[in-house]
């Protein structure tokens, strides 16, 4: 079974980093209404422009889901 959305972008965390993709992971781990389970892009993108304040801008997820298809492939 292929990793969650949420699975790959904990992969991407990093406390240390001031990458956009590594914010956007160590947020949406402590985001805990985060769709852990959710694969699906319209679904994630449409949870977080309603309720993730702490991501700046939809592009950042945009990146993030690109790093998340090469992953799968």
């Amino acid at each position: 079974m292929p990793k969650t959305f949420y699975q790959f972008l904990m992969t991407q965390r990093n406390p240390e980093s001031y990458d956009p993709v590594a914010t956007f992971a160590n947020n949406a781990f402590l985001d805990s209404a985060f769709p852990k389970q959710e694969t699906e892009f319209d679904e994630l993108s449409k949870y977080l422009e309603e309720n993730a304040s702490y991501l700046p801008s939809m592009t950042v997820f945009d990146d993030a889901w690109r790093l998340y298809q090469d992953f799968l492939a």
